[in-house]
């Protein structure tokens, strides 16, 4: 491993964005004012994997407040490299340490497991506690547990969520709460009941606390709620303890606060102390109702709207909240936010996509070839009988509507005030990205072992807004994506992607992180020298204290993407 001791500064201002290739090439590339180190690189060799095997992408990293970053990331897979290996890694930036193999295809999934099954896939990023080194991450593999029903053989328990408070990892929810010896993983509302998948990517707090969102069918109907579970409490019949899941918010029996309506949804917590916060709505697609809640980690507590649908947008006259995202980043007093107001919208061309699950690609191309009859499925809300359109014949496409009136929010939970970071007004054009993701209807030709990669829940194109929120007091720091361009007939023309800082309360200017407009070594002095940021990413744990942590990717146009670089790397924030 590379040493990856860097300056630090706080004298100056950060700068560094990002931009689509191509979009930048007329212009001087700009610079950076933030001193980055790279945490690993395509150049780095994966720990544990065959071959000197080396990483090759990344998801948006996680870091928490001592400068410790959790990865999940991926080598190259196919011929000649084989099977690729994917896993979730973690490096102590604090001290420039090694990179150490939380998990990979070749670990043995924590008990209980009596038939020996390793991990096929982490569905989601993973996420760290901000105060301790304990790291959460969703795992999906084949049965762990057999047992004898009725006379015969059943195999049961192939997702679940996994926490490493002890040291070790272990397990902390499974798909395995309607056998009697692991009760304690039921559904609260349903005694017996198993939960079948747990949605999104999960969250650690106090250590041994786990907090996550929950899906699962009673008496014919899907239900979702937020739970959470203590990995200390209860007798220890297993590592990991078994104290009961615990609900906070169902669609089952939670009424939205100052309503008498139930939850028809809910999204991933996020929790930092004894509290956390969640979104959740009447209708996900159409919400009426809902918002952003507070709640303590105890069961079925009372939830305090932060900022719900129809409340005033800040610094907006007469216009109130019609829509939030899910992804909230939380730090214990201040929560970073994604939100739309008004009736205007802009139509987005979304083109299938070229890389990734194969299924999944032919199911939005509308080709998914179904293993077992054969039959020829796709998604029906795919255009792939456009001619007038430019990739006709080479991407079928869904056209989506896009808030005009949109910004990035921050709120504190102690004051009770709401303060923009960013709105459109502000010179960004857009907030939302999107991504093509979930199960397909059948397994197809072209299945392989990333099919574990979804959720459970029916594929189609979701949209996210990306926001990381630190804070001391009643100051804050909000890192957040977004991008600046030029929507012509649905498409992006020369966007620029980047990714900018907030201080708050009232600091009166952003500043550019970094951005697709500057050069692949303003962030990796190992990238080509003719390369450009092309790609970034951010998640709602990517500022912690003062460091900040983002995956990017760097290429040359008319290059290959192998002649280019990718990584994930860290700054001190100002």
């Amino acid at each position: 491993m590379k040493p990856s001791t860097f300056r630090i500064s706080f004298g100056a201002c950060a700068l560094v964005a990002i931009v689509l290739v191509g979009s930048a090439g007329a212009q001087s590339k700009a610079q950076s004012e933030f001193t980055w180190a790279t945490v690993v690189n395509n150049n780095d060799q994966m720990p544990g994997a065959p071959g000197g095997r080396r990483f090759n992408s990344y998801n948006q990293p996680s870091v928490n407040r001592d400068g410790l970053v959790v990865i999940r990331a991926r080598s190259r897979g196919g011929d000649p490299f084989g099977a690729a290996t994917h896993g979730i890694y973690l490096r102590d930036m604090s001290v420039a340490g090694p990179v150490v193999r939380i998990l990979d295809r070749t670990t043995v999934v924590p008990g209980p497991n009596n038939l020996g099954s390793s991990f096929i896939e982490t569905p989601s990023f993973p996420r760290i506690d901000i105060d301790s080194q304990t790291i959460v991450t969703r795992g999906n593999h084949p049965p762990v547990w057999e047992y004898i029903e009725g006379g015969l053989e059943t195999r049961a328990g192939t997702t679940g969520v996994y926490a490493n408070p002890f040291g070790s990892l272990i397990t902390g929810a499974a798909k395995l709460g309607d056998l009697p010896d692991f009760s304690f993983w039921e559904t609260p509302e349903f005694p017996g009941v198993r939960f079948e998948v747990f949605p999104g990517a999960p969250s650690a707090t106090r250590r041994s606390t786990i907090a996550f969102k929950g899906n699962y069918t009673a008496g014919g109907v899907a239900m979702t709620g937020v739970y959470f579970r203590d990995l200390e409490a209860g007798p220890i019949a297993l590592l990991g303890g078994s104290a009961p899941i615990v609900g906070i918010a169902s669609s089952a029996d939670t009424l939205i606060p100052g309503s008498r309506a139930l939850f028809g949804s809910t999204a991933p917590p996020s929790a930092a102390g004894d509290t956390l916060v969640f979104a959740g709505f009447d209708n996900e697609d159409a919400p009426t109702l809902g918002g952003i809640y507070l709640a303590p980690l105890r069961s079925k507590p009372p939830l305090t709207p932060l900022v719900s649908i129809g409340s005033a947008v800040p610094e907006e006259k007469n216009q109130t909240f019609a829509a939030f995202g899910e992804g909230l980043s939380f730090d214990g007093r201040h929560v970073g936010f994604w939100g739309a107001w008004g009736n205007k919208t802009r139509t987005v061309r979304l083109y299938c996509p070229t890389e990734g699950n194969q299924d999944r690609i032919a199911y939005c191309n509308q080709e998914l070839v179904c293993a077992d009859t054969g039959q020829v499925l796709g998604d029906p809300n795919s255009v792939c009988n456009d001619p007038t359109d430019p990739n006709y014949g080479i991407a079928c496409y869904q056209e989506k509507h896009v808030p005009v009136g949109q910004g990035v929010f921050v709120h504190d939970v102690k004051t009770r005030r709401t303060q923009v970071v960013a709105k459109v007004s502000d010179g960004f054009d857009d907030f939302l990205f999107w991504n093509y993701s979930g199960k397909t209807p059948c397994v197809g030709a072209g299945h392989s072992e990333e099919g574990a990669e979804d959720d459970g829940e029916a594929v189609r194109w979701r949209s996210s807004a990306f926001v990381a929120v630190s804070s001391t007091g009643a100051s804050f720091r909000a890192a957040f994506k977004a991008r600046k361009g030029q929507l012509v007939n649905g498409v992006w023309k020369n966007s620029v992607d980047g990714i900018y800082l907030d201080r708050g309360p009232g600091w009166p200017r952003l500043l550019t992180v970094v951005d697709t407009t500057m050069a692949g070594q303003v962030l990796d002095p190992e990238a080509p020298a003719s390369s450009t940021v092309i790609e970034l990413g951010l998640e709602r744990e990517g500022l912690r204290g003062d460091w900040l942590v983002i995956n990017a990717t760097m290429g040359v146009e008319g290059e290959a993407e192998e002649e280019g670089m990718a990584g994930v790397y860290i700054t001190p924030t100002p």
